[in-house]
């Protein structure tokens, strides 16, 4: 099996060349001039982040993508769905507050922002997933799957579900309508240790679907409302709230991976990552922690299987920053066999780029090129 070319731009800059005009070097030496853009309406799929957050990927940098796409004749937009859990992006007036609040707004970016599973959550098209084992029809917000480009543009940071969130993050879990997230979350449900919950009643304060009350000083999560998002879990802070790890996990990696063949397949995509602020949860919360290793730099490749491969590698070998939330752990349980088992040992990532490499989005060996 051939290997796929991933480019690599670290974060040094000279007087001569800014990181922004580096950044831009970097997607045209990876060839992103060959898409045809012209009058061809292109999405720049990313995360917005969620207010308080402030690791989320700075919006100067998805301004050199849209310029670079109306250069090339393109009508780039910038485009999230909404959100499954409670918070600030649960439905587009409020992801659009959030999105403005973060920076992302056409005088920043030069391009408008999109909220592609509409008001509520609900406009989504049906995409058919070729060869999938798990979904057959994907449900993306209806204005990523009418584009005619895909261009993702990720900030690779931890996640507690899916070990760390990537590109194939960023488009499968990304891209799916609130029905679509139910799906890829649904087969596993929480429930809480009640040896360890104080009946603090953060988790039900976070439950959008009424799942969770407090009973006789304990959480109890009624699993017929609960659609399985993992938002209780990130959510306490007694580590009460717990997964079925018995397979739930392995399988949201792998649907994931699906959603993320639906949203691609077909059409011309380019894939952009981001290692930098490399906080150990996802940028859905409305903080960050601590960057657990040192800002690595700037990734491009039209294969986001290996995009993802090349970035999880570096962060493997980069070292850990002092003081943590990965040193923390490492201390408490020892050295995992990676960062991101170390942060969350019991999540998969490898069984999405398995997933992804089998289904055909990509490949997981790759060259890595530095410009």
């Amino acid at each position: 099996m051939s290997r796929s070319t991933v480019y690599f731009a670290d974060m040094r800059a000279v007087p001569e060349m800014n990181l922004l005009q580096k950044f831009r070097k970097l997607i045209e030496t990876a060839g992103i001039d060959g898409i045809n853009f012209k009058k061809q309406f292109a999405a720049i799929k990313l995360h917005l982040g969620e207010p308080g957050n402030i690791a989320y990927l700075r919006p100067n940098f998805s301004k050199v993508v849209a310029d670079k796409v109306k250069e090339l004749g393109g009508k780039p937009f910038l485009t999230d769905c909404n959100t499954l859990y409670v918070g600030r992006r649960k439905d587009a007036l409020e992801h659009l507050d959030s999105a403005y609040e973060n920076g992302y707004n056409p005088f920043c970016t030069g391009c408008h922002v999109i909220i592609a599973d509409g008001l509520k959550g609900a406009d989504e098209a049906r995409v058919p997933v070729a060869g999938g084992e798990y979904i057959k029809e994907a449900k993306i917000g209806r204005a990523i799957a009418d584009a005619d480009v895909i261009i993702s543009l990720t900030h690779f940071k931890g996640h507690e579900e899916t070990g760390f969130g990537g590109a194939i993050k960023n488009l499968g879990m990304g891209s799916g309508s609130r029905a679509g997230k139910m799906e890829m979350h649904s087969d596993g449900k929480p429930s809480v240790d009640h040896d360890k919950c104080i009946g603090c009643g953060r988790c039900a304060r976070n439950c959008a679907h009424k799942a969770i009350r407090i009973t006789d000083g304990k959480a109890n999560i009624n699993h017929d409302n609960c659609v399985g998002c993992g938002r209780c879990i990130a959510a306490c802070p007694f580590d009460a709230v717990q997964p079925d790890w018995e397979g739930s996990n392995i399988l949201l990696c792998r649907k994931m991976a699906e959603y993320a063949k639906a949203v691609i397949d077909g059409k011309p995509s380019f894939h952009i990552a981001a290692v930098v602020d490399v906080s150990p949860f996802c940028d859905c919360h409305a903080e960050n922690d601590a960057a657990v290793v040192p800002n690595i730099g700037f990734f491009a490749s039209f294969d986001p299987v290996a995009l993802d491969q090349a970035c999880a590698d570096a962060v493997m070998k980069a070292p850990v920053v002092a003081g943590t939330y990965l040193d923390d752990q490492i201390k408490k349980n020892g050295a995992g066999c990676d960062h991101f088992h170390t942060i969350h040992p019991n999540t998969h990532w490898e069984e999405t780029l398995a997933h992804a490499e089998k289904i055909g989005i990509g490949v997981r060996e790759y060259e890595l090129r530095k410009i």
